[in-house]
């Protein structure tokens, strides 16, 4: 599987009528919530979880072609985050192949499979916003699978 990562805003797509999301930032996070200042220990902060869920992100969500997996309508995880001066990178560790969902603070979408090598995903934000970052760890193929997001400074 190619590494893809993607960003956008949909605020055009929001604005037609009819256009919905499938997902749900405002929507309580499956496996919680926290507030991390840059600096956070323990670093990595890890969740567990199961990936996946019955929305297709390719054919039931408004978000572009490369952004693929099976998720939740809920957010998987919310994290608030006060930026610092170093990188936020989150990451799924899984042995099925894992994607991410993310939608940034600014509103702004961020999609990626397999860019931490071996099916897991990662999302990098080098210079990351302070407020809300809600996750969803998808499964590609379909299904659900046990996962480890992993939330990090570190590159």
């Amino acid at each position: 599987m190619k590494t893809i990562i993607c960003a956008l805003t949909l605020t055009a797509t929001l604005a037609l009528p009819g256009a919905t999301l499938a997902q749900n930032p405002g929507l309580r996070a499956n496996y919680g919530e926290i507030s991390l200042r840059a600096g956070f220990t323990p670093d990595p902060y890890r969740v567990s979880m199961a990936a996946g869920g019955g929305i297709d992100v390719y054919t039931d969500t408004p978000l572009p072609a490369n952004c693929v997996g099976n998720i939740t309508a809920a957010p998987d995880f919310e994290v608030t985050y006060t930026a610092g001066s170093l990188p936020l990178a989150f990451r799924t560790v899984s042995d099925r192949d894992t994607t991410l969902v993310i939608n940034a603070p600014d509103g702004s979408w961020w999609c990626d499979d397999d860019g931490f090598g071996d099916g897991d995903a990662e999302v990098r934000f080098n210079r990351p916003q302070s407020g809300t970052y809600d996750i969803w760890v998808g499964t590609f193929g379909g299904g659900t699978a046990p996962a480890t997001l992993l939330i990090t400074e570190t590159p």
